[in-house]
């Protein structure tokens, strides 16, 4: 039996790595042979098109003699129920196996699409979809919330009075705006050249321009 490891992060902050331990004595003990890990750090709302590793999967399998595709869990494929289903669909055409560790799920049995599993994994995807929306609501809740206790308590948000850009930061991160305006170009046509903003020419210009 040979299958392929499907493992997915949100964020930078999280790691696979325990996905990809797991599925790995998961596969091991049950006599699978893993071919490739595919894995990335990416949101399950994006579509599959801004998903290098499903696409990269899919290229994968199709080229080579692949029975199942193993993730921990089906959010793991996305949490975009549409995106998602796409990818099930996918893998039926080619009669490739969706393995679900955390149900025991397979979407194809004895060579045929298993439509209770496509029933489930809709109704697991619709849950993770709505787990998604529910954490986005909680952030944008909380973010406001502590908006709005700093305007009540008169706390200043944003950067310190006391913040100052040093002059040698300024002139790496405004190179070439400094050189243009030293050349006589003007702040319109260089704001032209640059999109950096007029006030901001305007400092650049007074501070290093003689």
């Amino acid at each position: 039996m040979n299958v392929v490891l499907l493992c997915r992060v949100s964020t930078n902050h999280q790691d696979y790595n325990r996905q990809i331990t797991e599925l790995t004595e998961f596969c091991t003990h049950q006599g699978w042979n893993i071919e490739k890990i595919f894995a990335n750090k990416v949101s399950g709302a994006k579509k599959n098109e801004e998903r290098t590793e499903i696409q990269e999967m899919i290229a994968y399998i199709r080229a080579h003699e692949i029975d199942k595709v193993v993730v921990l869990e089906i959010s793991r494929l996305g949490r975009n129920t549409l995106e998602a289903l796409k990818v099930i669909q996918t893998l039926n055409e080619e009669g490739i196996c969706l393995y679900v560790k955390n149900y025991n799920l397979e979407t194809i049995v004895n060579g045929k699409v298993n439509p209770v599993a496509s029933l489930i994994c809709t109704i697991l995807l619709e849950i993770a979809s709505m787990e998604r929306l529910t954490i986005a609501e909680r952030m944008t809740s909380g973010r406001n919330q502590y908006i709005a206790n700093c305007k009540a308590n008169g706390v200043k948000m944003g950067r310190p009075d006391t913040y100052r850009k040093s002059e040698d930061a300024y002139r790496e991160q405004y190179a070439k705006e400094i050189a243009l305006l030293k050349k006589g170009i003007s702040l319109r046509n260089v704001h032209s050249i640059t999109s950096t903003s007029i006030m901001t020419l305007q400092k650049l210009k007074a501070r290093f321009v003689a």
